[in-house]
């Protein structure tokens, strides 16, 4: 890996996941916050649910690891609450289990190190009729209603709040946009740059909130190579550098 070390914020997820560095997503919006203060990881998978993701935990958070995440944002849920097949294939949970298998998921994060932080994302809503009109010759129809999203969401929320873990209720949070249904997403499931806004100012707010030593949001982390350079660009002055190693000018959105 590339040095120094940095904290390391692991994404870890199904499509909402794996599609967060695109169409404007908020994963790519937090390697822009976090650029020299952590290592924003991605391990997202498309179409995966809780079962799957259960596989594979082992894996992809070694207990034995030598650096174990400061914190590890997780989202699985909406392939989970997807209606059944008739021929009992495909990524729906049923209820009861899908909140033992996150049960199962965050009790493996928190045994990988005390400073280990833990940040759940909840099902978030869908555009139904989007969806109805995305048809594929390639993909049996895909039963997804925001009744089924709601109920999933809800219960995930229960289990964060039993098991003392911050949660970011997406399904509540998209929709107090007025125009949520056609702005916050691509294809009526995937989040849209818009969408992508909202899930940063959430997990942000969580970040800023949480009581954790040491603190993860970003204003609260050190800069990586802060320091006063003489090879900084020159001052107007003619006289002194400007060290621009916290500037955000650049950034789209001045986050909090």
């Amino acid at each position: 890996m590339a040095g120094p070390a940095r904290p390391q914020f692991v994404l870890f997820g199904s499509s909402i996941v794996q599609m967060c560095f695109g169409h404007g997503g908020w994963g790519a919006a937090l390697a822009e916050i976090y650029a020299r203060k952590a290592d924003i990881v991605l391990r997202g998978y498309f179409g995966w649910n809780s079962r799957r993701a259960l596989q594979v935990l082992d894996q992809v958070f070694p207990k034995d690891a030598a650096l174990q995440p400061s914190l590890v944002i997780v989202y699985f849920g909406g392939n989970d609450s997807m209606g059944p097949h008739s021929s009992g294939l495909g990524p729906h949970v049923p209820l009861p289990e899908y909140i033992e298998n996150m049960r199962k998921i965050v009790t493996h994060l928190q045994s990988l190190s005390k400073q280990t932080r833990i940040i759940v994302l909840s099902s978030p809503p869908v555009n139904e009729a989007k969806i109805r009109e995305n048809k594929s010759e390639f993909v049996s129809e895909v039963v997804r209603t925001n009744e089924l999203c709601q109920s999933y969401s809800e219960a995930c929320i229960e289990l964060c709040q039993e098991m003392s873990v911050k949660v970011v209720d997406l399904f509540t949070a998209l929709q107090k946009r007025d125009d949520w249904m056609e702005a916050c997403f691509t294809d009526g499931i995937h989040l849209s740059a818009e969408g992508s806004k909202i899930v940063v100012g959430e997990i942000l707010k969580v970040l800023k909130e949480a009581d954790w030593e040491p603190c993860l949001h970003w204003k609260s982390m050190p800069t990586e190579f802060a320091e006063d350079s003489p090879y900084d660009l020159v001052a107007a002055d003619g006289k002194t550098t400007l060290n621009p190693s916290d500037w955000t000018y650049h950034m789209e959105n001045q986050w909090d």
